[in-house]
């Protein structure tokens, strides 16, 4: 995977003991003398380039210390991955889960290392520099959640993955208990918010697999190929759920050329949609229709839910943050983008569209 620039923090993967444990468990010895290097760029969990006798691996773990007693979950990761391995859905291949305790303290896994361009806030230079090329990005990302959503759940495996039968009342549930365990300071429209979702929950389309964070940065581009996503990443949220979740927060982070400056400031870190040629949301839902055959015209009330559920997430960073137990930088800010976010979802239930914001 391409990232920003690899620091050298270790703290969480000693290669002393992940070198040793990799080279019995893979039944390589070169493991044995690895390099382990915090690759920067996430904000949950820890992800690591192990390098040994010119091989690469891709380690996942936990963050320290995480708040959340739900999230995090790297046996789901590894098992949705695995199941997804043979499908058109493009995903590294798996290759060790560890579940003992006694090694890192977590569960942890690792997966190949896909190369290509992971894109966050531009796009790298020369890559997809026509309007044209962006457009192929933007249509290929539709296409793989639409992949994603046709796969035979039951067929690959996945049969005991979730539970879909109310889906949504419990995300919404969840994800109030995860604002509880997390929340920092007194935000009183949250109260408000958690009850409008409520009030609005309307009857879902039929289940599918949910990736739970679906966006343009958690995609690897081809790097050859500006239409082709080589691999989705980061499923620790996967579940048997409504599609149209994962369609809705894949809106929260598509913002568009004609938003406001205040709605695009909110989301500096995440603006390479807001280009040139880059679909619209409403082009997004268009697409997305047209080649799932699904009803998208309740989504608002998905994008909403998805704007609350970012404001859970970065409220549960920031409370690392604020304990000192978060790795890398950039942390500082993350806790001033809670309110508008919550603000986001109020204004998105009162307008029940999803155009210029």
């Amino acid at each position: 995977m391409e990232h920003a620039e690899d620091t050298t923090i270790i703290e969480g993967a000693d290669p002393e003991v992940i070198g040793p444990y990799l080279a019995q468990e893979l039944d390589d010895p070169a493991w044995r003398g690895c390099d382990v290097r915090l690759l920067a760029g996430g904000k949950s969990n820890l992800t690591y380039l192990v390098k040994a006798g010119g091989k690469e691996l891709v380690l996942r773990r936990p963050p320290l210390g995480h708040v959340l007693p739900t999230a995090h979950d790297m046996e789901r990761e590894f098992t949705v991955m695995s199941a997804l391995g043979p499908t058109s859905v493009p995903v590294p291949r798996t290759i060790h889960l560890c579940s003992d305790p006694s090694v890192l303290g977590v569960t942890f896994y690792v997966m190949e290392r896909c190369r290509g361009h992971i894109v966050r806030n531009a796009f790298p230079e020369g890559f997809a520099p026509r309007p044209s090329d962006k457009r192929m990005v933007g249509d290929g990302l539709i296409d793989a959640l639409v992949e994603l959503h046709d796969v035979d759940w039951r067929g690959v495996g996945l049969e005991g993955f979730g539970r879909p039968e109310g889906f949504m009342e419990r995300q919404i549930r969840r994800w109030a208990r995860q604002w509880e365990s997390s929340v920092t300071r007194p935000l009183p429209l949250m109260d408000e918010l958690i009850v409008r979702l409520r009030d609005e929950l309307a009857p879902p389309p039929a289940p599918t697999i949910v990736h739970g964070d679906f966006r343009l940065d958690n995609a690897i581009l081809d790097p050859d190929d500006p239409g082709r996503i080589t691999a989705i990443l980061d499923w620790e949220m996967s579940t048997i759920g409504d599609p149209l979740a994962d369609l809705g927060l894949m809106l929260v982070y598509w913002p568009q050329e004609d938003d406001s400056d205040a709605y695009r400031q909110a989301f500096a870190s995440i603006t390479a949609t807001a280009v040139p040629g880059f679909p619209t949301r409403d082009d997004v839902l268009d697409r997305y229709a047209s080649k799932s055959g699904r009803d998208t015209s309740n989504v608002y009330f998905y994008w909403a839910f998805g704007f609350f559920k970012l404001a859970v997430i970065l409220e549960g960073i920031h409370a690392r943050f604020l304990q000192g137990k978060t790795l890398g930088d950039g942390f500082e800010g993350i806790g001033e983008r809670v309110p508008p976010l919550i603000m986001a979802s109020m204004w998105v239930l009162e307008r029940k569209e999803v155009g210029p914001i």
